[in-house]
């Protein structure tokens, strides 16, 4: 196996220039790092990673936490998160977490030393963050967030459900389900906070019947669209927390014969790539801008990689409703 010293005997060089030219190829100069290249080449030298970081004090490896990916919000934020890293010079080492499951993705992501951490698990009193901000590395959290407030990027939840109720009323709709998430987390809470709001200053009445805060598995969802569907009152239409409920619960109206939007209404949050699909056109609340918030997130974390700072990011992105086909006026 070819070493360092290799190259710098086959370059005519130290092993200490080599080494610059590996970690700090800035301060060489050119002929001197042309000759050193030219021998890599040659004998197919290929650095030790790990060596490397622990000269540079850098391991150009970041942590990713996301959600599952039956949810295809992970699926676009993920991949934004990978593409973006993967551009600024990062590896990224990602777990896809139930909640059920945080204490054991937490440990098994705090096992290997990286240069930063960006997770979407996080709960609202997760006693994670205290541990996080103890260990002096760089984190922050998307889409959802933890009571102190601190470093997340996210939408504004709460608007989105209450425009996404206020979409629903306005269009004559009186009698109004919703189906989420669970309430642990900021972005369920929070939207279903702002349903609630809509309902209540529009004065709608709202029985439990027509509430589901759900773990958001295909079959707590499809259980709360039969119970639904079951009542002597149907909804007429459903709030939803989240465009991967909305687009299960479409589903289940498929299956059952029901016509979305002619005998039921369904409306999510994200809009996610799928939502604006030709075949599906959900209508959604999400971000004005339209800008992923893994990408959001990721370009804020690797800022903070870079440059050495611990500063704490708190950006709530302004969001409207994307008015599409899965909602339709009530005739009078």
């Amino acid at each position: 196996m070819v070493s360092s010293k290799d190259v710098a005997k086959h370059a005519g060089v130290s092993q200490t220039t080599v080494s610059r030219v590996l970690n700090t190829p800035e301060l060489v100069k050119k002929p001197t790092l042309d000759k050193v290249m030219k021998a890599i080449n040659q004998l197919n030298y290929i650095p030790n990673a790990h060596a490397r970081s622990l000269v540079q004090n850098k391991t150009n490896t970041i942590a990713l936490l996301s959600g599952p990916l039956h949810n295809p919000f992970f699926v676009d934020t993920t991949s934004a998160i990978i593409n973006y890293a993967n551009e600024m010079g990062y590896r990224v080492n990602v777990q896809y977490v139930n909640d059920e499951k945080l204490p054991e993705a937490y440990a098994t992501a705090f096992e290997n030393r990286v240069d930063g951490i960006i997770l979407s698990c996080i709960l609202i009193d997760d006693p994670i963050f205290d541990k996080l901000k103890q260990m002096d590395i760089p984190f922050i959290t998307y889409n959802r967030k933890h009571k102190n407030n601190e470093n997340f990027v996210e939408i504004d939840n709460f608007e989105a459900g209450y425009l996404s109720a206020k979409h629903i009323i306005e269009l004559g709709h009186k009698t109004i389900a919703w189906v989420g998430g669970p309430l642990s987390v900021s972005t369920f809470h929070n939207r279903y906070s702002g349903f609630l709001q809509a309902m209540e200053d529009y004065q709608l009445p709202l029985s439990e019947s027509y509430i589901f805060n759900t773990d958001t598995s295909k079959q707590e969802i499809t259980h709360a669209f039969k119970q639904l569907m079951n009542l002597e009152h149907r909804p007429t239409a459903i709030c939803t927390g989240a465009d991967s409920l909305a687009l299960n619960l479409i589903d289940n109206a498929i299956s059952e014969n029901i016509i979305v939007p002619k005998d039921l209404s369904i409306i999510g949050i994200d809009n996610v790539d799928l939502s604006h699909h030709g075949l599906i056109q959900l209508t959604t609340a999400g971000s004005i801008s339209e800008q992923n918030l893994g990408y959001l997130a990721i370009s804020e974390l690797i800022e903070m990689i870079e440059n050495r700072k611990n500063c704490c990011i708190k950006i709530t992105e302004p969001v409207k409703i994307f008015n599409r086909i899965t909602t339709r006026r009530l005739e009078n």
